[in-house]
């Protein structure tokens, strides 16, 4: 883990295509960072760019205290054509590194979210979510001109609208105590030990918390893959990836984000392999076919399995196929199907085998011969 300088814009040559600069901040100019690497590169870009915030002079709380607010010269921008331009130009480069399967979330308000939403769509994107972070500790409206600004909207998009991405669909709905994870997440702003403070400042005033990037890294990124951040500030993109063993390029110019990113990441320990393992999707899962239980012997020819009303039975053949008492013949799938006059049947939990503990579904060998076969 280390610094690079990027000095001016330039596309990466041929022989550097071959190497990323893994765990490494950039440092410099993020579009001039993104055209030195080679295309289709990394597999997630996660950006929190400028807000344009448009502050109009100092904020104070009821009690004269002063509001640590935006306004650092990063965030500002002359016109609203201006920063277009900026929008444009670096998703124009995260579209061209990221890979055909990859995808990008972006982070914003009100001041400009619906602006990089555009820009977006223009260039090719296609948007899978938007997601909104609740805060469950916002900062509230001191003058009591507006509601308070409780919320903040992340674009989360493929490259395009036929193109394949990663969705650990399975892991989300597990975090979530079983049920399909929604797309409004409530997290409080980043506070307490986890924000970065130096001399009793703030180092950076939008520091996201990590709880919101090891959502965002888990649902759509597996171990080893790499993630880009443009606007990497205090590296809370990179100390989540190392935790969760993913590989991550950071590109930041203001060197007080940098030293207290480089030493965040540093202290950041990454999970061990057995804590890394989630729950995967039946799409991404290892196919086992009933077959193969079989032939390993976890079922010999001849068990008999039924259904958990024991309504039905069947033979076990030497093919992996049933034999119903009825006389006829087929898959787990199919004869289930047939006997219930059913469309369509999942074997799996359909057919029981019976042990000491009572009737159970095959579907246990199944995972207990995936547990064998994959330590």
């Amino acid at each position: 883990m280390g610094v690079i300088e990027i000095a001016r814009p330039r596309v990466a040559t041929t022989d550097e295509q071959a190497v990323l600069p893994l765990n490494q901040i950039l440092r410099g100019d993020c579009i001039a960072a993104m055209k030195a690497l080679p295309a289709k590169s990394v597999d997630m870009v996660f950006a929190d760019p400028p807000y344009n915030l448009q502050l109009g002079g100092e904020l104070f709380r009821p009690d004269g205290t002063h509001v640590d607010a935006v306004t650092d010269d990063w965030d500002k921008f002359d016109t609203f054509a201006a920063y277009d331009r900026f929008t444009r130009a670096w998703l124009k480069e995260a579209h061209r590194i990221l890979k055909d399967d990859g995808t990008i979330w972006v982070i914003g308000s009100y001041h400009n979210i619906f602006r990089v939403g555009a820009a977006v769509q223009d260039l090719g994107y296609w948007i899978l979510n938007d997601i909104v972070w609740r805060k469950s500790n916002p900062m509230p409206n001191f003058r009591g001109t507006r509601f308070t600004n409780a919320h903040e909207t992340l674009i989360w998009a493929s490259k395009g609208e036929k193109a394949k991405y990663t969705f650990n669909y399975r892991s989300m709905k597990t975090l979530n105590d079983e049920l399909q994870m929604r797309s409004d997440w409530e997290f409080p702003i980043c506070g307490g030990p986890e924000r970065l403070k130096k001399n009793g400042t703030k180092v950076h005033p939008t520091q996201k918390p990590e709880a919101l990037l090891y959502r965002i890294l888990l649902a759509c990124t597996k171990p080893g893959d790499v993630v880009l951040d443009p606007f990497f500030g205090t590296g809370t993109t990179g100390a989540v990836a190392k935790r969760l063993g993913r590989d991550w390029i950071g590109v930041e110019r203001e060197g007080d984000y940098i030293e207290a990113a480089l030493e965040r990441i540093e202290a950041a320990l990454p999970l061990d392999e057995s804590a890394l393992s989630t729950m995967m999707s039946p799409r991404g899962a290892p196919k086992v076919a009933f077959g193969v239980l079989v032939e390993n012997g976890y079922l010999a020819p001849g068990s008999v399995l039924t259904d958990a009303k024991r309504r039905w039975r069947a033979a076990v053949r030497a093919d992996g196929s049933l034999l119903s008492d009825c006389g006829t013949i087929g898959s787990i799938h199919k004869l289930g199907s047939t006997l219930q006059k059913t469309p369509a049947c999942n074997g799996w939990s359909f057919w029981h085998h019976e042990t000491a503990d009572g009737l159970k579904p095959i579907d246990t060998l199944r995972q207990t011969y995936l547990l064998a076969t994959t330590i």
